[in-house]
């Protein structure tokens, strides 16, 4: 059986999370591969060993390009701030490991297209790259692309997607990476607005032609932790909001924030066809709802609720017996087991970096329609 050592870029968050997807996957599937989480890398040496220790890992560095050296690393997780993704994962490329890389691929359209230009150079030699859009593998959104696929909804009409979020609704919350741009790329439409743009382009296994987008930053200044007294300037997007148009004709809506007041993670999403429609909300992240039209119709018609937790259902082979239900925490795991699959099989995991790419060119769209007042702007192929 193949080896395959990981190492881990990064440790706050989505380390911690990521961490706890590379523990867990081969104890719940027989894994293609055998795994070691080998390495951890950290801006600080005292914390990434400290880190290294709590979450797992073998090792423990301060510099990054040191891994890229080892023998025993296969395989570099990224899960840093967005302005160093292609530094890290271009050099990583060349060295002839696997990558993971967290979402959104890059801070601009320009450092995703070098990305996705080496990840293309490093196929050819059995190289493979995923970004990290981990919804797809939640199982009630993979059981409605399911759906979808197998015409349940007909012709796909309308996609309305919301991302809702409430931790920055206090002004006195404290400034942090994630608002700046050069850090961040951009705020909550970069953040977690390209997820709903990635899953609604994912479910609809169609691409977004256009957008018209309005954004606004609601408080401007927050206060600095480590200089009291002083405040950070915010450089990015509180919310934003923007309608759009698929290639294939389907109509959508998307809106993305920090402000929704009560909203912890409410990323939400429903499409309507022909023949029937689906919604989801990953605050209730287990159930999927259903309108079969034509096995629903008249005084009976309405969404009847499908609880995602039968083996059938995608990526639940592995998992408890059905109605025990996952949590936020199990996509990374299917993410890491889709890695290890696609590696041993020789295929492409997806999403790529191209798709990586393709919401990076969205995001771009979306700031240069809200910078000219709306206007649709197209997505270049």
């Amino acid at each position: 059986m193949q080896h395959l050592g990981v190492a881990l870029i990064g440790h706050s968050f989505m380390g911690a999370v990521h961490s706890q997807a590379w523990r867990t996957v081969g104890h719940v599937y027989d894994l293609p591969a055998r795994v070691a989480m080998t390495v951890l890398a950290g801006r600080r040496a005292d914390a990434a060993a400290q880190a290294a220790g709590r979450l797992g890992w073998q090792d423990s560095t301060d510099d990054w390009k040191s891994v890229l050296r080892r023998d025993d690393v296969h395989i570099v997780d990224i899960c840093t701030p967005g302005d160093s993704h292609a530094d890290i994962a271009v050099a990583a490329l060349e060295a002839g490991k696997h990558v993971l890389c967290e979402k959104p691929l890059a801070n601009t359209v320009a450092e995703a297209q070098a990305m996705a230009d080496a990840a293309r150079r490093a196929r050819a030699h059995g190289i493979r790259a995923m970004a990290g859009f981990t919804y797809r593998r939640v199982p009630a959104l993979a059981l409605a692309r399911q759906l979808i696929a197998d015409g349940r909804l007909g012709d796909i009409r309308h996609v309305r997607a919301a991302y809702l979020q409430d931790w920055l609704y206090d002004p006195g919350a404290p400034f942090s990476w994630r608002l700046e741009r050069k850090r961040a790329g951009a705020g909550a439409l970069g953040d977690i607005g390209s997820h709903i743009i990635d899953l609604s382009q994912y479910l609809l296994d169609d691409t977004i032609d256009g957008v018209s987008a309005q954004t606004a930053t609601f408080v401007q200044d927050r206060p600095l932790t480590d200089s009291p007294g002083r405040t950070g300037r915010v450089t990015v997007d509180d919310a934003a909001v923007f309608t759009a148009r698929f290639t294939g004709g389907t109509l959508a809506t998307y809106e993305a924030t920090r402000y929704a007041t009560g909203r912890k993670n409410a990323l939400r999403i429903e499409v309507n066809g022909s023949l029937g429609s689906l919604a989801f909300d990953f605050e209730s992240m287990n159930e999927l709802s259903f309108h079969d039209a034509a096995q629903d119709p008249g005084n009976t018609a309405g969404f009847r609720r499908i609880l995602a937790t039968e083996p059938g259902h995608p990526y639940l082979e592995g998992w408890w017996p059905p109605g025990h239900g996952l949590g936020y925490e199990h996509a990374f795991t299917h993410q890491a087991l889709d890695l290890l699959t696609a590696i041993s099989d020789g295929t492409d995991p997806a999403p790529g970096f191209e798709e990586g790419l393709r919401v990076q060119r969205v995001i771009a769209a979306v700031e240069a329609s809200a910078a000219d007042e709306s206007r649709y702007t197209r997505i270049p192929r």
